[in-house]
């Protein structure tokens, strides 16, 4: 009996890990904040990028990619960046200021993304005062992009709004949906489900069934 028993219990708890590690269906957050998406980003041309050297002001920049994909950095002179993440772009211009720099700790932002303003967009649909696209900005999260939109109509059912977000980064990839409670995030009582959002991200407010 107290083989069965044990039997069991290991089944049991075997369950209970397997409902624990099964994805949702979009009741969680979306994968990634904003700044995880944009450190993905390939950097193009004319697109806006800071450079900063922890206790080096002087040798940040902050100036768009040229045509050729290069940015110039003093010191070190010309760093490609066209076509590059900031993350890769801040780790060679870390180790070419090496040689000047004791232990450099470089950051590479996207002020101002011009090269992929479609792409990098945020669009708000549905129940608000004005269905928009609006170029992202680091930092934007849904409340910003609804804002930005207008607000919600009288009929929006907010509670019942969505942000859509592609699982990948082709042209054709498919979006996943994540759950808004935008009632309570406009009357302030609930920001859980305020979410940073990510170029390309499309936020839906539903409407009121008459």
């Amino acid at each position: 009996m107290r083989q069965i028993t044990a039997l069991l219990l290991i089944v049991f708890v075997l369950l209970l890990g397997a409902c624990a590690t099964t994805p949702g269906t979009g009741s969680g957050p979306p994968p990634g904040s904003a700044a995880t998406a944009v450190d993905e980003y390939q950097i193009g041309v004319d697109d806006i990028v800071q450079v900063t050297v922890w206790r080096n002001p002087d040798l940040g920049i902050t100036a768009p990619v040229r045509p050729d994909g290069m940015i110039s950095v003093p010191l070190i002179g010309d760093v490609q960046a066209g076509g590059l993440t900031p993350s890769r772009v801040a780790a060679d211009i870390g180790q070419k200021l090496s040689a000047y720099v004791r232990d450099p700790q470089v950051a590479v932002i996207l002020t101002d993304l011009r090269s992929h303003e479609y792409l990098s967009r945020v669009r708000v649909t549905g129940a608000v005062r004005q269905p928009v696209s609006i170029p992202y900005r680091q930092g934007m999260t849904v409340l910003d992009a609804v804002l930005a939109a207008g607000g919600v109509t009288e009929f929006a059912a907010g509670n019942r709004s969505s942000l859509h977000r592609k699982n990948g980064r082709g042209a054709y990839d498919a979006y996943r949906a994540y759950e808004v409670q935008l009632d309570e995030i406009l009357n302030g009582s609930d920001l859980s489900t305020n979410y940073p959002v990510a170029p390309g991200d499309v936020i839906t407010v539903a409407e009121r069934a008459l």
